[in-house]
């Protein structure tokens, strides 16, 4: 019976419907929620924004991501407590069918395991700057592969050992940030109201490259670069949401999730390095850098949170930095697994066990270390963004106005939904490339077209069958 039990916890429902007796409340969900998105790649996107748009407008970006974030999410988290399943499994039945829920699988992964791939990364570059070791191979194998090694145990056992592991190491993350923060605000020469009215930190020229170089322009600029992050939440939304014992549960949880990401990550980042940039620069210059240069990769380098938090907080800042990235991790990697999984099964049938993806998982994020797929991640954060925006739009569409909910889960999925398929490609071909000039705000371009053209094609062209 323990052996059994065991394999079922390892195994966490992957391809199948989370029973109503393992469903959890609210506060177990938010754990969750909230752990994937207080991280150091957040605290430099909300770093990055700040200093793009200013404080105050990076907030107001960070309020309107929020609102959209959780609504987002929720509606995806309504749609997984309906039916237990994780998101990639869910678009089997509501938006892409079975084969064609393989497009959900490739947009998803690929953006998860490409935060799981950051985030190593960026941990991997605090713990050498820590222990001032040289930046080798065989460097590069003893941390990358003991990190590893973490990530997959820790997410093997299923959701109850995620959400412990998570809600441990959240409580920790934020008592030991408010501190940090704290001490940085005490050490800066600006007072609080500087730190909370800061402008844009690039020159002029910087800006307009960016598109930035207005008051709309900036705003547009910091929401584009929160809402890829949004995106991939409101997809994690419903693998988390699939616990859930009822729809609120998991609204209050999506709300949680992207409030911590999109108001308290950028808020702190953004306020943690202003404060903290003459102190990081003297530092970098004190060890032979030139203060121009010091300055540049200060702003621009993600790796500079990871040396923040070491520079002024030392052993704690930099329990602080793994405490941020462990969870978080944990989190990456138990979602990827859950999209590999139904990839494989939809493509060819392959069911090894969800553990494998565990696993997969990582050698995939190892491997992205080592290409050019990590830079394909960073560059096309906005696109991907769009991509789960329209996988989101579309399974919440079927779901509301055209699945027969009481009977869906009974009948036989459809081999592919090709109106979800063409309205995924439609919608981001228009939003990225085609209205980009005209409608900057990709997400909400990618928004519209999905909700207009798929009811469309659903309804009139590619009807549900019989």
């Amino acid at each position: 019976m323990a052996v059994q039990t065991l394999q079922s916890n390892k195994e966490d429902h992957a391809l199948e419907s989370v029973p109503s007796g393992e469903r959890q409340n609210w506060l177990t969900l938010s754990w969750n929620t909230a752990g994937i998105a207080t991280t150091l790649v957040q605290l430099f996107f909300g770093a990055l924004i700040t200093f793009v748009a200013g404080f105050q407008i990076a907030m107001l970006a960070g309020l309107f991501v929020t609102c959209v974030g959780a609504l987002m999410g929720w509606l995806t988290g309504h749609v997984a407590y309906k039916t237990g399943l994780s998101s990639t499994v869910m678009a089997r039945y509501f938006g892409f069918g079975n084969q064609g829920s393989v497009i959900a699988s490739l947009i998803f992964s690929f953006m998860i395991i490409g935060f799981l791939a950051l985030e190593n990364a960026l941990l991997y570059k605090g713990l050498i700057f820590y222990f001032g070791v040289e930046d080798t191979l065989v460097m590069k194998v003893i941390i990358y592969g003991i990190l590893t090694v973490c990530w997959i145990l820790l997410t093997a056992y299923g959701f109850a050992l995620v959400s412990k592991v998570s809600s441990i190491t959240l409580i920790a993350f934020l008592l030991v940030l408010v501190y940090m923060t704290a001490r940085v605000m005490e050490q800066s020469t600006a007072d609080v109201g500087t730190l909370m009215s800061f402008t844009s930190q690039f020159p002029a020229d910087v800006l307009k490259s960016m598109g930035a170089d207005s008051d709309l322009g900036k705003f547009i600029f910091a929401v584009n670069i929160l809402i890829g992050s949004a995106g991939a939440l409101a997809l994690v939304d419903a693998d988390i949401g699939r616990y859930a014992k009822s729809s609120s549960q998991i609204g209050i949880a999506a709300l949680i999730g992207n409030i911590a990401m999109d108001v308290v990550m950028v808020g702190i980042g953004g306020v943690f390095m202003y404060a903290g940039v003459p102190a990081l620069v003297e530092f970098y210059v004190a060890k032979g850098m030139a203060p121009d240069v010091a300055h540049k990769m200060v702003l621009e380098s993600p790796d500079s949170i990871a040396a923040a938090f070491i520079v002024f907080g030392g052993v704690i800042g930099s329990l602080l930095m793994v405490l941020a990235q462990g969870k978080a991790q944990v989190l990456n990697t138990y979602s990827a697994s859950l999209s590999l999984s139904n990839f494989f099964d939809a493509t060819v049938g392959w069911r090894p066990g969800r553990v494998t993806f565990v696993i997969l998982a990582n050698i995939i994020g190892l491997v992205m270390l080592y290409g050019e797929l990590l830079a394909l991640v960073n560059a096309w954060i906005t696109l991907l963004g769009v991509l789960t925006t329209c996988v989101s739009a579309i399974i919440i569409c079927d779901f509301f106005f055209f699945a027969d909910r009481s009977a869906a889960l009974k009948q036989g999925v459809q081999s592919v939904n090709w109106a979800g398929v063409i309205t995924t490609i439609v919608a981001t071909v228009l939003a990225h490339y085609v209205l980009k000039a005209h409608l900057p705000v990709e997400f909400f371009t990618a928004l519209v077209a999905c909700l207009v053209l798929y009811p469309v094609l659903r309804a009139f062209v590619f009807r549900r069958p019989r």
